[in-house]
């Protein structure tokens, strides 16, 4: 197995260490931030970083395999699906947002499965799915050390720094929810001849 797929089941692995983690209850805390948010962060950073690696060492080295085609877009649907829903459990996520992206998943697998059985005709990536990933990432990331749920500063009991990150991850989950309704709508569009019977 080359180093590309390692880095991507490492990523996986990281994953279910992510949800044991949130069993323990650490002590103390840094800058006004748990113990448990700085811990559940450094995961999903390390294993974000891994995502950038694995594809760079894949395409630098010539590792690209059917395997890692196959491994790395479920880890990183994963990873994004699990620690939201761990931010659900915790209360700083309403289940809305992850829902909305987990009904986008299901139609793109769908339509890019459609169209392997079609003749292997692929939907390129629009500018809304690379906005989707990138505002995904970022409000999971704020969201994470966020002390106060999605929407707090709306009910105006926030100052200073706390304001300023809510604002970022109210701003950015909801970026995030419209580049995923958009790029969906994309798929749709451009891929609905493959649900002709024709």
């Amino acid at each position: 197995m080359n180093l590309a797929n390692k880095l991507t089941i490492f990523r996986i692995i990281l994953v279910p260490i992510m949800i044991i983690v949130t069993f323990f209850d650490f002590p103390g805390e840094f800058l006004g931030i748990p113990t448990i948010a700085w811990i559940l962060e450094a995961i999903f950073v390390i294993a974000s970083i891994t995502d950038k690696l694995d594809g760079y060492v894949a395409r630098s080295r010539n590792q690209i395999t059917t395997f890692g085609k196959f491994l790395d877009p479920i880890a990183d649907k994963v990873l994004v699906i699990t620690t939201l829903i761990i931010l659900v459990e915790i209360g700083k996520v309403p289940a809305w947002i992850p829902t909305i992206i987990v009904f986008r998943e299901f139609i793109v697998s769908g339509y890019r499965l459609i169209a392997v059985e079609k003749g292997g005709k692929v939907i390129a990536a629009n500018i809304w799915g690379k906005l989707k990933t990138v505002t995904q990432m970022v409000a999971i990331i704020i969201a994470i050390i966020d002390n106060n749920k999605f929407g707090a500063i709306f009910e105006g009991n926030l100052n200073g720094i706390p304001f300023i990150i809510n604002t970022i991850t109210t701003i950015m989950m909801i970026s995030c929810v419209v580049a995923t309704i958009f790029s969906g709508w994309n798929y749709i569009k451009d891929g609905k001849n493959l649900l002709n019977e024709k």
